[in-house]
């Protein structure tokens, strides 16, 4: 498959509440959708760090750096065989993770609508049906918190996921537990703590939740390893994993014995793919993150959590539950069961309504080929 063009189009949306982590408040999410047109075909991919360098040293202008000047130029006019094909022609480029992702990510669903097939074939997924969690940020007080997570429980989340940093554990996480005995939860510190904080994850141990996700630095793996040997809890990694290699030392090591896999954080779906395998070899479980991804960037964690090892919910929410309105023609929405129907279309099984894209967009940039 020829790349013969590829356009970028960065949008912004209004969260319909601010959500806060350790790392601050956000109000308003821009990403960058990728579209790559190849021989007659169009697949769409996202490209969705933070909007600022916070999560990792990756930005939403950053990644519009990388893309422009040294991705596209690598990959357009250039033939591949598989979507994976794309990595060799841009490895040279370190790191960008995210950027690259929405780059890859287009051509994956390119080549499964080449094929007519929903991309969770082509991934190897085994379900048509995924559970989801929810994300909950940081609340006022912990009466407030406890009324969120009743507010999702009722929806039919199969999991809470709450947010938590230093002077912000102990007292929210009690209180939840007390309200809700036997709803499955975590707690995320986005590499809030440090190993001064092992008392803390200790008495959290009490709690009997799901996991401890990136507690301690935000590159670290080797403090984490100590951390989990000093608790029960089970400890997930996010931000330290940004390659396959990442997983297989962090397993080495025992530093945790979950993954977190956000297809963005480890450069798209050949990653991601590898770092799933690695884990079913071991019989631990992953699960799929989120980053408040557009109907596009959704539509690829439900595809890639089919596969068979996502055994844990992830953070795919419903469109509805950040956006007013989405910028696809199907927002992905939640069933009565807790969990997101796989789009059944060839490739991510939705299309990008043009309407929206002018009314939420705010540059773009258009490369071709030459003939």
């Amino acid at each position: 498959m020829r790349i013969e063009a590829i356009e970028l189009t960065q949008i912004e949306l209004a969260l319909k509440a601010s959500f806060e982590t350790s790392f601050g408040t956000m109000d308003r999410r821009r990403v960058i959708l990728v579209k790559v047109l190849a021989e007659g075909v169009y697949g769409w991919g996202e490209a969705s760090p933070l909007n600022d360098p916070d999560y990792n040293y990756e930005s939403v202008d950053t990644a519009w750096l990388i893309l422009t000047q040294y991705l596209i130029p690598r990959v357009l006019g250039r033939s591949i065989e598989r979507p994976g094909d794309a990595i060799a022609l841009y490895n040279g480029v370190r790191g960008h993770y995210f950027a690259k992702s929405g780059l890859e990510n287009a051509l994956w669903d390119a080549f499964a609508r080449a094929q007519g097939v929903p991309l969770a074939r082509l991934l190897g997924g085994v379900r048509d049906r995924i559970e989801v969690g929810v994300s909950i940020g940081i609340q006022k007080t912990p009466g407030d918190l406890v009324r969120v997570v009743e507010g999702f429980v009722r929806q039919g989340y199969k999991r809470m996921k709450i947010k938590i940093k230093p002077g912000r554990d102990l007292g929210d996480l009690r209180a939840v537990r007390r309200a809700f005995p036997d709803v499955p939860v975590m707690a995320d510190a986005n590499s809030s703590y440090t190993l001064r904080d092992v008392p803390t994850f200790q008495s959290l141990d009490e709690l009997n939740l799901m996991m401890y996700e990136q507690p301690l630095g935000w590159d670290d793996i080797i403090d984490h390893a100590q951390l989990q040997a000093a608790v029960r809890t089970p400890v997930c990694l996010d931000e330290s994993i940004h390659t396959p290699d990442d997983a297989r030392k962090a397993i080495a090591l025992n530093a945790c014995q979950i993954i977190n896999i956000k297809v963005g954080r480890v450069g798209g779906h050949q990653a991601a793919k590898e770092i799933h395998d690695l884990m079913l070899t071991r019989q631990l479980p992953v699960w799929c993150g989120g980053m408040f991804e557009s109907g596009v960037g959704r539509a690829h964690n439900i595809h890639l959590t089919t596969l068979p090892g996502y055994t844990l919910p992830g953070d795919t929410s419903a469109s509805d539950r950040y956006y007013y309105e989405d910028v696809v023609d199907e927002p992905a929405v939640l069933n009565p069961d807790g969990t997101l129907c796989v789009p059944t279309g060839p490739g991510i099984g939705v299309e990008v309504l043009p309407d929206r894209l002018k009314k939420y967009g705010q540059r773009t940039y258009l490369a071709r080929a030459s003939s």
